[in-house]
């Protein structure tokens, strides 16, 4: 059943599962809460009250507000775990990779470890040799399209690499109810204006953190010339020895919706180790 919590700006909706530590999961732009539709019932099954997050600007929350940053999104993270009664773990990907690193910085007594799936958390910089990654250069040429042209079409160009080898069986299903979210006044709008905002707020919090942080890259993910090297980049900016990496080979930008089986089996032991009732 989906929960309303009004917070500067406009209205976060959210859906809440199952008894126990508190999980927040947040998807990336341009999704929906549904991005979790394999893990949550796994992580329910695991013993934990999970918190499943629709973004600003996506899914049922408000379409329309001030800014998408990703300092943006943490406040809104933080607010539906104050309202829910924390301390919690929070897990976000892509943009919300990003957000829940600054969640943690900003509200440690809030959050007791973070996991980064695919997060765009450091300012990204094409360098002249990333552009020789085929699937690199052609994911970014889809992405920028779709920004120029409010582009649904190109949008789900996109996502068909970063879904590389296989694809969800509901993908079909997927596509559209994307499709319609984003023909809802002002959704694709809130992806263009979040696909612009730098990732400098999150980076620069990276040396703040203090709790645990788990990072989950897609070894295909398009996003990158090397996933693997951006997420041990990120671990390298934490404090020593706060920061572990997983990578889910074959996976592209959304490990979580394409291999949630092999993504729950790297959070089950973060979750074990850290979330608390």
């Amino acid at each position: 059943m989906t929960e309303f919590l009004a917070v500067d700006g406009g209205t976060i909706a959210y859906e809440v599962t199952g008894a126990g530590p508190l999980v927040v999961l947040a998807h990336g732009m341009g999704d929906s809460r549904e991005s979790y539709r394999f893990v949550v019932p796994q992580l329910v099954a695991a013993g934990y009250r999970v918190a499943n997050v629709d973004l600003r600007g996506a899914g049922e929350s408000s379409a329309v507000w001030p800014s998408y940053s990703r300092t943006d999104i943490a406040g809104d993270l933080l607010a539906v775990v104050r309202h829910l009664g924390g301390p919690a773990v929070l897990v976000g990907q892509s943009i919300s990779g990003g957000a829940v690193t600054v969640a943690a910085a900003q509200a440690p007594d809030l959050v007791e470890g973070i996991v980064q799936i695919a997060p765009f958390t450091r300012k990204q910089a094409i360098k002249l040799g990333d552009l020789r990654v085929k699937s690199y250069r052609t994911g970014m040429t889809r992405l920028l399209l779709m920004a120029m042209l409010g582009s649904v079409k190109w949008w789900h160009k996109y996502l068909d690499m970063a879904f590389p080898n296989r694809k969800p069986a509901d993908w079909s299903a997927q596509l559209q109810r994307n499709a319609a979210m984003l023909a809802e006044p002002g959704r694709m709008k809130a992806l263009q204006k979040m696909g612009q905002t730098p990732a400098t707020d999150a980076g620069a919090q990276l040396g703040n953190v203090r709790c645990p942080v788990l990072v989950v890259e897609g070894s295909l993910d398009p996003d990158w010339a090397s996933p693997r090297a951006e997420g041990e980049a990120i671990v390298a900016e934490l404090p020593a020895g706060l920061g572990e990496l997983e990578v889910i080979e074959g996976a592209g930008h959304y490990p979580h919706t394409q291999y949630p089986d092999e993504t729950v089996a790297v959070l089950l032991p973060f979750l074990k180790a850290y979330a608390r009732a």
